[in-house]
């Protein structure tokens, strides 16, 4: 009766290990082939972005000219992608910008500027803000404000801290991380520009 029930309990241990291996292995694969369209649908999406938030049509792929550079004292970094005309000047740049400061956690935007730093567009591509107060952060009522604004030349703050951007009423916080995240691409450009 003892041999019977060291033989069950390998049996099962056994059958229990090629599980868990054929498993890993399933996984494993199937991780493997969707891997690669993954990667090219986030490639596609923030080129779409891109395309929104740039003034005007580029002639260049602005994914393939993307430049990283470090912000935040070297705790981050942010991507700028350069949109060119068909002389090949670059006309203004999206910048796949961030705020970790919003009510909900960290936003993601794609931020178009001319060459001068004048904002021309924004997309938000990641938040998690309040539906209904925070999450009007997407909506053109408040992202069209910051058409023509240019962060160096004006006080880039919202109202409540003394500065000349509206924030959302009952969102303020989500304002701010918009308005963080504005600044910290425009910083991004401007260290590209002067290469420091």
């Amino acid at each position: 009766m003892t041999k019977q029930i060291k033989s069950t309990a390998f049996t099962m241990a056994l059958v229990l290990v090629s599980v868990a291996v054929f498993s890993a292995l399933v996984l494993g694969s199937v991780y493997q082939l969707t891997l690669e369209p993954i990667k090219q649908a986030k490639s596609n999406r923030e080129l779409e972005a891109i395309r929104e938030v740039v003034y005007g049509d580029f002639t260049n792929n602005p994914y393939e000219e993307r430049h990283q550079i470090s912000v935040s004292r070297g705790k981050g970094k942010v991507d700028l992608f350069p949109a060119r005309d068909e002389n090949g000047k670059i006309t203004s740049v999206a910048i796949k910008t961030y705020s970790k400061n919003g009510f909900g956690g960290r936003i993601e935007m794609m931020l178009g500027l001319l060459v001068d730093g004048t904002i021309n567009k924004y997309k938000i591509i990641e938040q998690k803000e309040t539906p209904g107060l925070g999450t009007k952060i997407t909506e053109s009522r408040f992202s069209d404000q910051f058409h023509g604004m240019n962060p160096g030349k004006m006080v880039f703050k919202v109202k409540q801290d003394g500065g000349e951007v509206d924030a959302i009423t009952a969102a303020t916080i989500s304002s701010r991380a918009v308005v963080d995240a504005i600044q910290r691409g425009y910083d991004a450009l401007n260290k590209l520009s002067t290469g420091n």
